[in-house]
């Protein structure tokens, strides 16, 4: 208060600073202990906020990566579908176009959906015609002028087809900037495959496929998948190609089989005339022979006689041969008349069941006369198993004693004659060999012995006379007999003559229905 004056050393503030002192002392060490235990807590917190930015950059960058990883997988397993829808339409396709031998049924089984199955909008095939013209067969997505238009460039690049015909298959995946360049400009496609169809004759023709500017890109399945289409597409084409070869092959030769046959046919109804002509006139010629051949014979026997009158012996011998030369003429005559019978049908074979050997061994008593004159040996090979052969008696000799004759006459002093016979039983016949061991006959002989007339030119023949009709006359009784014969020969080295006889002759085999005979 005013007026009031206090002693200074009345009250003493000392005791009171120093525990202010110590009061701050004690605010501050509390403050700062507070504020180290915060700052601690800060840098933990601090760090445990790293460690979650960590985890969360790190589950961020998982997140991408699984994201990433599930439009790949998407977009695997979209072109795994699309690749095996593919596959399913090319095998489905194959098997279509490999059941049909038709070219243009072939081509009419590829069609818009099929393209479109495959992945693609635009299909064009061209295939090569003889003149090695491009023809257009498909066109899927292009309209005529383009096509034609196309195919009038590939037709003018030779260097591009040049490249297809060695089998180069163009792709955009694959193929060079200029060469893709030039494909893109001529079929306004950007993603294409241009592929050979590869034949065993060359390139049959090329196959494009593609898409426009918006569609997905080719990729290595495609390409593969287009190949193994274009590969399938030559293969089938070929095919119907080489069957419309053998189909107009066949019908040519149809047509040439049914006219040869034709001409064939009329040919053998002229021999068959002509044949019948030549029985006829053989016959009619024999039988106005044989009159005057009687005649002449027994008016030179009746002069030979002597009961006109005597007769000198130079006359005498002229007579002889004349009645030797009718003997020839009239045995000849017969020969004719029996191989025009024969041939006509005209003689009935009285075939009987019978026993050969006794026929052989009364054979070769009658020829035993010119076999011991001519110094040869006769050998009768005759199983005693031997079954009954039906034949007839009268015919057969005829055949044996021709055969046998001849080898006589061809075969040389010392030499031998064999005649052999065994059973077929699979062909229910005899077969018989007469083989000897004489000059033999050439090749180019042995196709005309048996022809009447046909005398091979050789010495022998040249010193013997003969008709030339034995050997015709017998195979015509062993045919009429339902049997073969044949020859076979080499010169110097001897001859042999084959023939069959059934064992059942055929106007005599057992009646099935009946069992009679």
């Amino acid at each position: 208060m005013p007026g009031i004056t206090y002693p200074v050393n009345q009250f003493d503030i000392t005791p009171f600073l120093m525990g202010s002192s110590l009061l701050l002392v004690l605010i501050v060490s509390v403050l700062a202990y507070f504020l180290i235990g915060k700052s601690e807590e800060y840098k933990e917190l601090k760090a445990s906020l790293a460690k979650i930015m960590n985890s969360f950059n790190e589950l961020d960058e998982q997140a991408k990566l699984i994201v990433k990883t599930d439009l790949e997988l998407n977009k695997a397993q979209g072109e795994l579908d699309r690749r095996l829808l593919g596959l399913n339409t090319l095998q489905n396709l194959s098997r279509t176009i490999s059941m049909t031998l038709d070219e243009q049924e072939i081509f009419q089984k590829i069609n818009r959906d099929i393209a479109t199955e495959l992945g693609f909008s635009h299909f064009l095939v061209l295939t090569y015609e003889e003149n090695s013209a491009l023809r257009t067969r498909i066109n899927i997505g292009f309209d005529t002028a383009m096509a034609e238009h196309i195919q009038s460039e590939l037709c003018l690049d030779a260097e591009f087809l040049g490249a297809l015909k060695n089998g180069t298959t163009f792709s955009s995946l694959n193929a060079s900037q200029k060469a893709k360049a030039r494909i893109v400009q001529l079929f306004e496609n950007e993603h294409f495959i241009l592929s050979p169809l590869l034949t065993q004759r060359g390139v049959g023709g090329i196959l494009f496929i593609g898409n426009r500017y918006n569609a997905p890109e080719v990729t290595q399945g495609d390409e593969e998948l287009i190949t193994i289409l274009a590969g399938q597409l030559a293969q089938s084409l070929e095919n119907s190609q080489l069957f419309e070869q053998v189909y107009r092959s066949t019908q040519m030769l149809e047509t040439k089989v049914a006219e040869r046959t034709k001409e064939l046919s009329q040919a053998l109804k002229d021999v068959e005339d002509i044949s019948k002509k030549k029985s006829e006139f053989i016959s009619a010629v024999s039988h106005e022979l044989r009159t005057p051949l009687t005649s002449i014979k027994g008016y030179a026997s009746l002069l030979m006689t002597g009961k006109i009158g005597a007769i000198p012996d130079a006359v005498k011998e002229r007579l002889h041969k004349i009645n030797i030369h009718s003997d020839n003429l009239v045995k000849l005559i017969n020969d004719l008349l029996d191989i025009s019978r024969i041939e006509s049908g005209r003689v009935e074979m009285k075939a009987t069941p019978q026993i050969i050997r006794p026929m052989l061994d009364t054979i070769a008593d009658l020829l035993t006369p010119q076999l011991k004159e001519k110094g040869v040996t006769l050998r009768l090979n005759i199983p005693s198993e031997m079954p009954v052969i039906e034949y007839d008696t009268t015919q057969m000799d005829r055949v044996f004693i021709n055969l046998v004759s001849n080898a006589i006459k061809f075969t040389p002093s010392g030499g031998a004659i064999t005649v052999n016979a065994h059973p077929n039983l699979a062909r229910q016949e005899a077969v018989f060999d007469v083989a000897d061991t004489g000059i033999g006959i050439k090749k180019e002989d042995l196709i005309r012995v048996f022809d009447e007339f046909y005398r091979v030119d050789n010495e022998i023949n040249m010193k013997v006379k003969g008709t030339g009709l034995g050997l015709a006359l017998a195979k015509n009784i062993v045919e009429a007999h339902d049997g073969r014969m044949w020859v076979t020969s080499d010169v110097g080295q001897g001859t042999t003559f084959h023939f069959t006889l059934p064992f059942q002759h055929k106007q005599h085999k057992t009646n099935p229905a009946t069992g009679a005979v």
